[in-house]
């Protein structure tokens, strides 16, 4: 295996966004604090962005720091993605500060203002971002690079995916078919492993930022109440490394790797699956550290590693690919011409339903397999990925079109599924409602050419009756244990409550006018 020790980041994963004075300012020794501005690899370890801006800090004998935005809720996310998230940055604050000194600051607001803001008052002289796909934080980027001074620097760098995307491709590629080659043969080359994390030459001698994790919290999910945390997932890298590598129950240590191949789509076998997506979305564990860990087992069990690695790293980039080279992926417009003639052609075909938002997002269908699926991804907060597909479907088949069917599922899996709002998210959609990524089929009502799927072919795949008690059994338990906390909660309140009351008592006895000020205040 090529080792990177030698060397901090390849080249090809740094891309310059804007040049400003960094080369001169190396050459003088006169830059200022190096900043990365962490986005979507909210880790410490395996980070090539963390990597780079510690590489560069210490070239120039400046201290690094890490800054976050918070904010108020990127694309609807609710209490489900904000708790997950905000429980791994408490976590990495901590590493960052007590294994490698690098201040962690954390800003609410729009990033546009903060981050430069911070960068001048600071005085950086380079900014360092991770990659993302996605057009909101792309024109974050370009309104960034537009208000720091001419003497900061701008770098992104692709710490996401194993072959940097703007590597791999330089246009929006078909289908897997078309970008598998191309990323197979750059695997030699970027699929190594990571550098030591250096800790920082030059200390920072500002002030250090207090955080109230707990009050911070407590204001953020206030207001995304209505869509609870999940309980079946850790956040945090020290869970991320455990779900892929722990002796008791990782991914790759137990037998549910040598069962991958098989059971990854059986809807019956969630335990079949790797679990990874809620680490990888937040960025909470590396794609390429996975990758690598999955290859040092591949002799063990050849075709689900390798069916694992083609979901992990080809049918992954393949997302981002789509995203960021068709800056409709969300629309209908982001389809093929094939896929958007055969759609609008049937578009106005009799349906033998049509239900609203609300009743899809109520799981008030007609169809107890589908019900099912809803209920799966509201309450668990995760659908299995075949189920995906066939309920994404549905929608298509039970709505006024297919614009309006896209909306609906997007909307659906951005606000219940932990992972959300990621290219991963929407090509789905895209793939199951706008053939991206497919072929065209045997033309029939309402789907056009689109790739059909029904009930009865999920009878032939798996036992539908028995996935749908197996639903029934896992939400009764999830609101069981809420309802369970929810009691214990108000008893909690309630004795503290009765506890006041019997001090306001026993004071106004001693005192009677102290009642007056009490219950005025």
């Amino acid at each position: 295996m090529k080792s990177s020790s030698t060397m901090a980041i390849q080249p090809g994963r740094i891309r310059v966004l804007k040049e400003g004075l960094l080369p001169k300012l190396l050459s003088e020794q006169k830059c200022g604090p190096v900043v990365y501005w962490m986005f979507r690899d909210q880790r410490v370890k395996d980070n090539w962005a963390l990597i780079h801006a510690v590489d560069q800090a210490n070239k120039g004998n400046v201290p690094v720091v890490v800054a976050f935005n918070l904010f108020d809720a990127f694309k609807g996310a609710k209490n489900r993605q904000l708790g997950f998230m905000l429980k791994g940055l408490r976590q990495l604050q901590q590493t960052l500060v007590e294994c490698y000194q690098i201040p962690f600051f954390l800003f609410q607001g729009e990033a546009v203002e903060t981050i430069p803001n911070f960068l001048k008052e600071c005085g950086a002289s380079l900014l360092v971002t991770d990659f993302s796909a996605l057009r909101e934080v792309r024109k974050w980027k370009e309104e960034m690079c537009e208000r720091v001074g001419d003497a900061v620097t701008v770098h992104e760098i692709d710490a996401h995916n194993v072959v940097p995307l703007w590597v791999a491709s330089g246009k929006l590629e078909y289908g897997a078919r078309t970008i598998r080659s191309k990323i197979h043969k750059l695997l030699p080359e970027y699929l190594i492993d990571f550098p030591q994390l250096q800790t920082p030459n030059k200390k920072w001698s500002g002030i250090s930022p207090l955080i109230d994790w707990e009050k911070l919290m407590d204001d953020v999910l206030r207001k995304g109440a209505e869509v609870p945390e999940i309980e079946w997932c850790e956040p945090g890298e020290v869970a991320a490394l455990e779900a892929l590598l722990g002796t008791k129950d990782g991914f790759l240590s137990t037998t549910r790797l040598k069962n991958y191949n098989t059971d990854r789509n059986n809807p019956l076998k969630p335990r079949g699956l790797s679990g990874l997506s809620p680490y990888l979305h937040f960025g909470q564990i590396s794609a390429q550290r996975c990758a690598l860990e999955a290859r040092n087992v591949r002799s063990v069990n050849p075709q689900s590693v390798d069916s694992f690695l083609e979901e992990l790293i080809v049918r992954r980039e393949l997302a981002d690919n789509f995203c960021y080279y068709q800056p409709q992926y969300d629309s209908l417009q982001g389809a093929w011409e094939w896929a958007r003639k055969t759609l609008m052609d049937h578009a106005n075909d009799k349906r033998e339903h049509v239900y609203t938002r609300e009743q899809l997002e109520k799981a008030k269908t007609a169809d107890p397999l589908w019900n099912a699926s809803q209920l799966e991804m509201v309450h668990h907060g995760k659908m299995h990925g075949f189920m995906r597909m066939y309920w994404a479907k549905k929608i298509l088949e039970w709505t006024n079109g297919p614009e309006e069917a896209l909306s609906i599922a997007l909307y659906l899996n951005d606000k219940y599924e932990i992972d959300g709002r990621d290219p991963n998210g929407y090509v789905g959609c895209m793939w199951s409602i706008c053939g991206v990524h497919d072929q065209g089929w045997r033309e029939r009502p309402v789907f056009g050419k689109i790739r059909y799927m029904n009930y009865a072919g999920c009878k032939r795949k798996f036992d539908v009756d028995g996935y749908i008690t197996y639903v029934k059994r896992l939400v009764g338990g999830i609101k069981k244990r809420k309802a369970e906390t929810t009691i214990g909660d108000e008893v909690r309140v309630k004795l503290k409550s009765d506890v006041a009351q019997d001090l306001l008592k026993d004071r106004t006895q001693e005192n009677p006018s102290e009642i007056v000020p009490l219950l005025s205040s």
